[in-house]
């Protein structure tokens, strides 16, 4: 099907250093051909002209970190959706929050004291990224990725991983350690309240799960130091995830990562951007004021310079309102946040001469936002390579 040739005009254009005005982006098929001056502009008869009535025209959103795919495909422990039908659901609710390329994020676990998941199953997994690495061979919305998270202590799952990463279905892997007394549970406190609160657990069982994942085994620095270079080879850019020391991010960086998923604190998060590792913090710690382990809060994080991305994680309207958030009650810009869920995650993940902002050569991935009279932002119009795939027009009182 050929592409539609659209000029966006009357829109307020979000570059990573500022908000054009006065300007008319034009596409050309797939990718974006020229930002013109609106002034001088006149329209092509072989234009579809859009009038953006003074909304935010921005680049489309990359999420790097998101298993919201996990609940959709299991949204109770006893209900395994199809899984197509949970990625075709999913894509058309990620659209209407402006998501344009979703690393869809499953993990290999070995096995979760928080209760059972069968989508982290490893056949269900399997079968998850063949479906994700098929879906552009059809009808889609979004440009589908996907993000492997391997628990160290999976040892069985590396042959696996590794077949993927050479077959080129992983875009993303990172290394996992929900070891409690350390990373996202450094504090146990918190960990025993967190386990308590998925299982009718007393304290003497509690103590033997911790003494068990403590005394583990784990796949050996060698052994993942191997797998990184094999991604890294490959294209696949390498992140460590819930870094809770400087030591930490010192090691993780010596075997190739470049992204730190989740720094644990802020002293941790400004020592991996001072060794050239891309931050991650997740968007729903904004809109619930901190984080639900008790660790850095991400609005405090973003602040304090410390933040490069903002991923969904596990909520994916989180995005949309968390830049937004950042503007109105912490005095941010817009295009300094609108970078942290676009061009950023697009560098990060080698994507950056491919999409990730509005500028000529760069895929038309992109969208329409507007606030509504309450402030409340809202996604009009997306494309993505090009193609206008969604629009929402709210009504107005009768």
């Amino acid at each position: 099907m050929e592409h539609q040739r659209y000029a966006i005009k009357n829109a307020l254009i979000v570059t990573p250093t500022e908000v054009l005005e006065g300007q008319v982006l034009l596409t050309n098929g797939a990718t974006i051909l020229d930002l013109v001056d609106q002034a001088s502009w006149t329209p092509q008869a072989d234009q579809t002209v859009i009038d953006a009535e003074g909304a935010w025209l921005m680049p489309g959103f990359i999420d790097i970190h998101a298993d919201y795919i996990e609940h959709m495909a299991a949204p109770r422990p006893t209900s395994l959706m199809d899984f197509r039908l949970a990625l075709r659901e999913a894509e058309k609710e990620l659209v209407t929050h402006g998501v344009t390329t979703m690393f869809h994020s499953l993990s290999f676990y070995k096995s979760s004291e928080f209760g059972d998941n069968p989508v982290r199953h490893s056949k269900n997994v399997r079968r998850f990224i063949d479906l994700i690495d098929q879906l552009h061979q059809g009808p889609h919305l979004v440009r589908h990725r996907f993000h492997a998270r391997l628990e160290i202590d999976n040892v069985a799952a590396l042959p696996d991983l590794e077949e993927f990463i050479k077959d080129h279905k992983v875009h993303l892997l990172s290394f996992m350690d929900h070891t409690p007394g350390q990373g996202q549970y450094r504090n146990l406190e918190i960990f025993r309240e967190t386990l308590k609160g998925y299982r009718n657990l007393a304290d003497h069982e509690v103590d033997a799960i911790i003494d068990k994942h403590q005394t583990k085994e784990v796949l050996s620095f060698e052994v993942l130091t191997d797998l990184a270079r094999v991604a890294l080879n490959h294209g696949v850019a390498v992140a460590s995830h819930d870094d809770d020391t400087v030591e930490k991010v010192s090691l993780v960086k010596s075997f190739g990562a470049t992204i730190s998923e989740f720094p644990i604190t802020l002293e941790v998060a400004h020592e991996a951007r001072a060794q050239g590792l891309a931050t991650v913090a997740g968007a729903p710690n904004i809109l619930l004021g901190g984080s639900h382990s008790g660790n850095l809060g991400a609005a405090e994080a973003i602040q304090a310079g410390a933040v490069d991305i903002l991923c969904s994680d596990y909520y994916p309207a989180a995005l949309l309102h968390g830049v937004f958030r950042m503007v109105k009650e912490y005095g941010q810009t817009l295009p300094a946040m609108v970078a942290l869920v676009s061009t950023n995650p697009a560098a990060a993940t080698g994507l950056g001469g491919f999409t990730g902002a509005l500028r000529p050569g760069l895929r038309a991935d992109m969208l329409l936002c507007r606030a509504l009279e309450d402030g409340f932002p809202v996604v009009e119009a997306v494309f993505v390579d090009g193609d206008l795939v969604h629009q929402t027009h709210y009504r107005r009182p009768r």
